[in-house]
C-alpha cells in the first residue's frame, strides 16, 4: 500500500489507478515505450536498463502482474532478519544475503542457501520455517512472518533476481528517441522523450499556453516576481521569432534570478541565522552565506565548483573570501549551547553534516545507517562512519564562550589584519603583566577575598577595585595605573580602526582523529575503527586521503562527472522547480525508498547536458524553458485526466500556488513599494506583540528595521528558528532545522486569514489602493471603472472583462452606500479582495 500511495499521490489526494488491463496500464503509468526495450546504446548494451527496475516496481503494485520486487519487498525482509549475521559486515557460515554472489552458494552446512527457481531446494526457506530451535533462523528475535516467507518463496521461484537499483548504475548516454515524419516541427531532445512516451501511451500533449500566461509563468519561475502589465503587453504583441528567447535571457540576467533560485538551495541546506533550542542565539554573519549562494546563481557558477567551495572552500587550490564564506555550510545547522551530553551533541552535529551532504548532493539517506545497517539501500553502518570520517577535522560549533572563535573567519585586508594583530599582541602582553602584578597583591589578601578573585570576572574585578591598592607598594601601584592607561589607549586605537571583515565558516579546525563505528549509534560505545571511504555501493576503492585533505577528496568525488548521482540529483531539482515535481518525486532520496523516475532516460539525458555544459545551471534552464513541454497549457482535458490523472507523462503543465516569498513579494510589487536592492544584512519585518510573546524571552533577538528595508524581498528576511515570520509560515515556509527537499503547497484557512485580516495586508491594501488612485489621471479618479481597471492591471497584468468591470463597480458602490464605509476604505477592501483571487495566487 505504501508503494501505491507513492505512485498515486497528487497534490495530497490519494487516487488509486484502475487495476484492469495490467500490462498496458503499467506501461502507461511509467510511460515506458515498448519499442524502447529493443533500443541499444552505442556500447551494445541495453539503453533501457534503468527502466527495467522501474517496470518491475510498477508490476509489484498490481497483484495481477504477479512478480515480486526485490528492493521493496525482499530486501527489507533480509535486512531485518538476516543482515545482522549475514549482511554487508558479517558473513557467518560464509553467507551474505546483501548480493547475489554471496547468497547463491553453499554455506558451511553444504546445503545451497538459495536455488534460483526452486524454493523447495533452497536451504534458506527451511531454516526460517523450521521448528527446530537449534537450526531455526534467525536464532534470536522475531521469526520471519508467514506473509514474508511466502514473499521469499515466490521471489526464489521467480528466479531470485537481485536487481541493481536504477540510481546506483552508471550514468547512461541515451539519445532522444526518433519521432515520426508527421511531426510538424523539429522537436528538441526533451520533447522527443516526452512526446514519444505520450504517443506510445495513446495520448497527445496539450497545445501551447497563450503568450500572456507564458510570460507570467517564466517570469515567476526565474525571478519569483510577476511581470508588469507593460511587459506582458509588449511580449504579447511581439511577433519576432526570438521574442521568447530574449525574454528568457533578460530574466536569467536579472539579479532577481539568483534571489529566486538561491532560495531553493537555502531550503536544502537548512539555512537559518540562529541556533535553535531555548536561547536560539544568533549565528553572526550567516547572511553572508545566503548572499554567497545568491551571487553564485547569478554568476552561473559551475555547479561542481559550487559543491567544492561549500565542502572544501578552505582547502581548494585558490582560497578566496568567497570560498571561505561557502564553508558556512558547515555552520548552518542547529546547535545546543548547553547540552546534557556533550559527546552525544557532538555526534548529532556530525550526523547533521552526513544527513545534509548525503541527501542534498547525492540524494541518499545515508543517515539511516547511523545506528544499524540501512534496511533498504546497500549502505552498511561502516559506510555511514566512513563518510563521517571525512568530516573529522570539522570542529564543533563551539561552547558558549568559544563559538565566536570557532566560526568567524577574519577576511580583512592584510594591512588591517596586521594592525589588529599588533594591538592584540600588545594587549595580551600587557594583560599578562597586569595579572602578575595583581597576583602580588592577591596573595596578601584574606582567604575569603582570594577565593572571590577566583570566581567570575565580575567578582574578581570587584575585589581588585576595592582592595588591591592597599596591598601594593607605591611604585607597584603607580606601575599598575600606568598599565591600565595603556590598556585604555589600546582600546581607543582599536576603536579607530575599521571593523574586521568576518564571515561565518570553519575558522578553527582540529587535527583529524580516529573514527569508530558506534554500537547502535551510541557515542559512548565505540566499536571497530574505520577509515574515510565512499559507500560500498559505488564499488570504488578507498581514495588516498591525508589528514589535511579529507574534505577536499570528498568534495572532488561528489563533484565528479563520473559520480552516478550528483548530476542526476541536480538535474532533477532544476526540473522539479520548473514543472512542480521532479522526474524523481523524492528529490532527496534516490534510494530504495525513493520514488522511481517517471522518465529515467530523460533524467540521464538532462544530467549529461548539465555536465557537458560545464555544469552550467543556466544552460540547463535554457534547454528546459525552450521545450514544448514547458510551454504547454495547464488546461485539464477529460480524456487525459482519466488516462493519466497524476500527469506522470507531462501531457500538460502543472499549475502551482505561489510560494510564501512570492506571495509577499508580489503584493509589494503591486503597490510599487518593493525595494529591489540586493544583498546585505537581513531585515526584520514587524511582528505583533502577541507573536513575540511566544518566545522564552519575548522579543529577544528580533530587531527593528526601517520601513524601506521592510519592503525588501522576502529572501532577505531574518530567519530566526524559534520565530519564523507568521505570514511566510502560513504559506508553507519550511522549518529550517533539517533539509527541505520540497515545500508543502497547502490550501488552508490561515492563508485566507493572512490575506484578509493581518496588519501587513491591511497596510499594503491601503497602499495598493492609494497607488492605483495616484496613477490615474485626475479626471478619472472619481471613476470606479477606471480604478478597478488599473487595479487589475497592477495585480493580474491584464484588462478586466466586461463582467468583472461591472461587478467591481457594483462592489465599490455597495461598500459605500450599503455598508457605510468611506470611498478610500472601499477601494482598500476591493484591492485586498483581488489579492485573494486564485489568479493572483497561482501560476498556470
Amino acid at each position: 500500500m505504501l508503494a501505491l500511495r507513492w505512485v498515486a499521490r497528487y497534490d495530497g489526494i490519494l487516487r488509486l489507478p484502475p487495476l484492469s488491463d495490467p500490462a498496458p496500464r503499467l506501461v502507461r503509468m511509467l510511460g515506458i515505450c515498448p519499442n524502447q526495450f529493443a533500443h541499444h546504446d552505442h556500447r551494445g548494451g541495453m539503453a533501457c536498463l534503468p527502466l527495467l527496475a522501474g517496470f518491475i516496481w510498477a508490476a509489484s503494485l498490481n497483484a495481477q502482474a504477479g512478480s515480486v520486487d526485490y528492493a521493496r519487498q525482499v530486501q527489507p525482509i533480509l535486512a531485518k532478519h538476516c543482515y545482522a549475521c549475514h549482511g554487508p559486515d558479517e558473513s557467518e557460515g560464509g553467507l551474505q544475503f546483501h548480493n547475489e554472489a554471496t547468497s547463491i552458494i553453499e554455506g558451511e552446512t553444504g546445503e545451497p542457501a538459495i536455488v534460483p527457481g526452486d524454493a523447495e531446494a533452497s536451504h534458506l526457506l527451511y531454516r526460517i520455517t523450521t521448528d527446530d530451535e537449534y537450526e531455526q533462523m534467525p536464532p534470536e528475535g522475531d521469526r520471519v512472518s508467514n506473509e514474508d516467507v511466502e514473499i521469499l518463496r515466490k521471489w526464489i521461484d521467480e528466479g531470485a533476481a537481485f536487481e541493481e537499483h536504477w540510481s546506483f548504475q552508471p550514468l547512461s548516454a541515451p539519445s532522444p528517441p526518433p519521432m515520426g515524419t508527421t511531426s510538424p516541427k523539429t522537436i528538441g531532445g526533451i520533447d522527443a522523450f516526452i512526446q514519444s512516451r505520450l504517443a506510445d501511451s495513446g495520448m497527445s500533449p496539450n497545445p501551447s499556453a497563450d503568450r500572456a500566461t507564458l510570460i507570467r509563468r517564466v517570469t515567476y519561475d526565474l525571478t519569483g516576481l510577476p511581470p508588469t502589465a507593460e511587459e506582458v503587453s509588449q511580449f504579447v504583441n511581439d511577433n519576432h521569432p526570438e521574442a521568447y528567447g530574449d525574454l528568457v535571457e533578460r530574466l536569467l540576467a536579472s539579479h532577481h534570478y539568483g534571489e529566486r533560485w538561491g532560495r531553493h538551495w537555502l531550503d536544502l541546506v537548512r539555512y537559518a541565522e540562529t541556533n535553535s533550542f531555548e536561547r536560539d542565539g544568533p549565528k553572526p554573519n550567516a547572511w553572508k552565506y545566503r548572499d554567497y549562494v545568491i551571487r553564485s546563481f547569478n554568476d552561473d557558477k559551475p555547479y561542481d565548483q559550487f559543491i567544492r567551495e561549500q565542502l572544501a572552500g578552505d582547502l581548494i587550490d585558490e582560497v578566496t573570501t568567497e570560498s571561505l564564506t561557502a564553508t558556512g555550510f558547515y555552520r548552518l545547522g542547529i546547535w545546543d549551547d548547553e547540552p546534557a551530553d556533550p559527546l552525544q551533541a557532538r555526534y548529532d552535529e556530525l550526523d547533521d553534516l552526513v544527513t545534509t551532504t548525503g541527501q542534498v548532493f547525492l540524494g541518499l539517506t545515508i543517515n539511516c545507517a547511523r545506528c544499524h545497517d540501512h534496511k533498504i539501500d546497500p549502505i552498511p553502518q561502516t559506510d555511514y562512519y566512513g563518510l563521517l570520517a571525512f568530516f573529522s577535522d570539522v570542529t564543533t560549533y563551539g561552547t558558549r564562550r568559544e563559538q565566536q572563535r570557532n566560526n568567524q573567519i577574519d577576511v580583512s585586508t592584510d594591512d588591517l589584519k596586521r594592525r589588529y594583530t599588533e594591538l592584540d599582541d600588545e594587549q595580551s602582553d600587557l594583560e599578562q603583566r597586569l595579572t602578575e602584578l595583581e597576583q602580588t597583591g592577591i596573595v596578601q589578601m584574606s582567604a575569603t577575598d582570594q577565593r572571590a578573585t577566583e570566581g567570575t570576572k565580575r567578582q574578581r574585578n570587584a575585589v581588585l577595585k576595592a582592595k588591591l591598592r592597599q596591598y601594593l607598594a607605591e611604585p607597584q601601584w603607580n606601575r599598575y595605573q600606568g598599565m591600565q592607561s595603556q590598556l585604555e589607549s589600546i582600546a581607543s586605537r582599536r576603536a579607530a580602526l575599521p571593523d574586521r571583515e568576518q564571515v561565518l565558516g570553519l575558522a578553527v579546525k582540529k587535527p583529524t582523529s580516529e573514527t569508530f563505528v558506534l554500537y547502535r549509534g551510541n557515542p559512548h560505545s565505540p566499536a571497530d575503527q574505520v577509515e574515510p571511504h565512499f559507500p560500498d555501493l559505488y564499488d570504488e576503492p578507498a581514495p588516498p586521503v591525508t589528514d589535511q585533505d579529507r574534505r577536499l577528496v570528498l568534495a572532488n568525488w561528489i563533484a565528479s562527472g563520473d559520480n552516478r548521482l550528483t548530476a542526476r540529483v541536480m538535474a532533477n531539482r532544476i526540473w522539479q522547480h520548473h514543472f512542480g515535481r521532479g522526474i524523481v518525486r523524492s528529490p532527496n532520496n534516490f534510494g530504495g525508498l525513493g520514488v522511481p523516475p517517471t522518465h529515467p532516460l530523460l533524467l540521464d539525458y538532462l544530467a549529461n547536458e548539465l555536465i557537458s555544459s560545464g555544469w552550467s545551471i543556466k544552460s540547463l534552464h535554457r534547454k528546459i524553458l525552450h521545450s514544448e513541454a514547458y510551454r504547454m497549457s495547464a488546461r485539464p482535458r477529460p480524456d487525459a485526466m482519466e488516462t493519466d490523472p497524476q500527469n506522470d507523462l507531462f501531457w500538460r503543465f502543472n499549475p502551482r500556488r505561489l510560494s510564501a516569498e512570492e506571495v509577499r513579494d508580489s503584493i509589494l510589487a503591486a503597490t510599487g513599494q518593493l525595494n529591489p536592492v540586493p544583498y546585505g544584512p537581513s531585515f526584520y519585518p514587524k511582528i505583533s506583540a502577541e507573536v513575540l510573546a511566544g518566545q522564552s524571552k519575548p522579543g529577544k533577538g528580533w530587531g527593528d528595521s526601517t520601513q524601506r528595508d521592510r519592503y525588501r524581498r522576502s529572501v532577505y528576511i531574518h530567519v530566526k528558528r524559534s520565530l519564523l515570520t507568521p505570514m511566510l509560515s502560513a504559506f508553507d515556509f519550511p522549518e529550517p532545522d533539517v533539509t527541505c527537499e520540497e515545500r508543502f503547497a497547502t490550501l488552508q484557512p490561515a492563508q485566507a486569514m493572512s490575506l484578509l485580516n493581518s496588519d501587513f495586508i491591511q497596510s499594503t491594501g491601503n497602499d495598493l489602493a492609494a497607488a492605483v488612485l495616484a496613477s490615474l489621471p485626475v479626471r478619472e479618479r472619481e471613476s470606479a471603472g477606471a480604478f478597478y481597471s488599473e487595479l487589475l492591471r497592477r495585480t493580474l497584468q491584464r484588462e478586466p472583462t466586461t463582467d468583472e468591470l461591472e461587478r467591481g463597480e457594483t462592489l465599490l458602490e455597495e461598500l459605500v452606500t450599503e455598508f457605510g464605509v468611506t470611498p478610500a476604505r472601499a477601494r482598500s477592501l476591493v484591492a485586498i479582495s483581488v489579492l485573494n483571487w486564485n489568479e493572483f495566487l497561482f501560476v498556470f
